[in-house]
């Protein structure tokens, strides 16, 4: 991975542990199939922690473990990840006694089908897995004399505001505390053990009243259950905050904001911010879709630019992968003593952040929350 004045040298357990992860890409889904088998016959009882229908984020456990290790060299970016990876597993019912099950299945699995194995490797890998893992526990343990495992949230409001876009607002069960721009995971009755990951549509309420903006998305179990079937006086499951576009209330830096689709959920809880703390910064916000009927929210956003002087708003309607929203950006600014602030599906996000660098933000003043990806969190 890049590091100041060029790359550093992998260790050796990295370079073993790399050409495992190349053995194996040929044969990912045997690994992961096997994988999973050893766990739950080694121990059935696990397998209730996973959701009925596995093809639905059956590999999410192997993958984030296999990233982990390959990132293994870099404790900068991957302890945080690690530990919100612990944290966030709190919710499954994950228990520091599983940790030694799920590494025995890891390792099976990759003595089957890397054809480079040997003692070596193994060793390298049983190093790698235990300082994984013991990252993730005590998180965990630490996490747990703070917080619950999760949120019981009941739905107070649901505002369908386009035929598969719809505001969802739940008060939780016990005082949760987040941070403008952060983003949490929920679960509905329709689909136990599925969980999927929603930003905060404003900032912390004095009310304690939590929103999200869904958008309804093909084969998307969670999105559709609730766009289309959640209604007030349902009771959803909340897992804890997580993510790192905040603002940096210590400097007056100048903030560049895009946002696509319902990415402009976390936009609009941090110009809340802003204002709830006074500052006159000025907040440039670029939103983004593809036609002017999913410019759901532009009323509110444009509302908010007329109690904010500070506050300029564009919509920008077409098909961002095509470089509209790149280059609307790119006709305004200077952006260079700018941060930037960037949310909306992942391809936008990838064309996004290298737009913003080749108009001259520094890749470190750039701020998003690519979930569940290391790379993303690596920036």
């Amino acid at each position: 991975m890049p590091v100041e004045g060029g790359a550093a040298e992998p260790s050796p357990d990295a370079v073993l542990i790399r050409r495992t992860l190349a053995d194996i890409a040929p044969v990912a889904d045997k690994v992961t199939s096997y994988f999973y088998a050893l766990v739950f016959t080694g121990h059935p009882e696990m397998r209730g922690m996973f959701p009925a229908a596995m093809d639905v984020q059956r590999d999410r456990l192997l993958k984030a473990l296999l990233t982990a290790a390959e990132h293994i060299d870099n404790p900068q970016v991957l302890t945080p990840y690690l530990r919100r990876l612990g944290t966030g597993h709190r919710k499954y019912g994950t228990l520091a006694g599983h940790y030694p099950v799920v590494g025995e299945a890891l390792l099976g699995a990759l003595a089957r089908y890397a054809d480079a194995w040997g003692p070596e490797t193994e060793a390298a890998w049983v190093r790698a897995y235990t300082a994984i893992s013991q990252i993730m526990i005590d998180a965990a343990a630490e996490d747990e004399v703070r917080s619950p495992a999760w949120w019981q949230a009941e739905v107070v409001s649901h505002d369908l505001r386009t035929s598969d876009i719809a505001v969802l607002t739940v008060r939780p069960d016990q005082p949760y505390r987040f941070l403008a721009g952060q983003y949490a995971s929920l679960e509905t009755p329709w689909w136990p053990r599925v969980w999927r990951h929603y930003s905060f549509a404003s900032a912390p309420r004095a009310d304690g009243l939590l929103s999200f903006h869904v958008k309804a998305v093909p084969a998307g179990w969670v999105s559709n259950a609730l766009v289309r079937h959640a209604r007030p006086g349902d009771v959803l499951r909340l897992g804890p905050p997580a993510g790192s576009m905040v603002v940096d209330h210590t400097t007056d830096n100048g903030m560049l904001c895009l946002g696509g689709g319902t990415g402009i959920a976390p936009i609009k809880a941090l110009i809340e911010d802003v204002a709830e703390h006074g500052e006159r910064r000025p907040v440039e916000v670029f939103f983004g879709a593809r036609s002017d009927h999913d410019l759901y929210d532009k009323d509110t956003l444009l509302g908010l630019q007329r109690s904010h002087p500070w506050l300029s708003v564009r919509p920008v309607v077409g098909d961002w992968l095509a470089g509209q929203l790149p280059q609307a950006v790119g006709e305004h600014g200077p952006w260079s003593s700018y941060d930037a602030f960037i949310s909306g599906p992942p391809a936008m996000i990838r064309s996004g952040v290298d737009e913003l660098k080749r108009i001259g933000i520094p890749g470190e003043r750039i701020r998003y929350d690519a979930v569940e990806e290391l790379a993303g969190v690596a920036g």
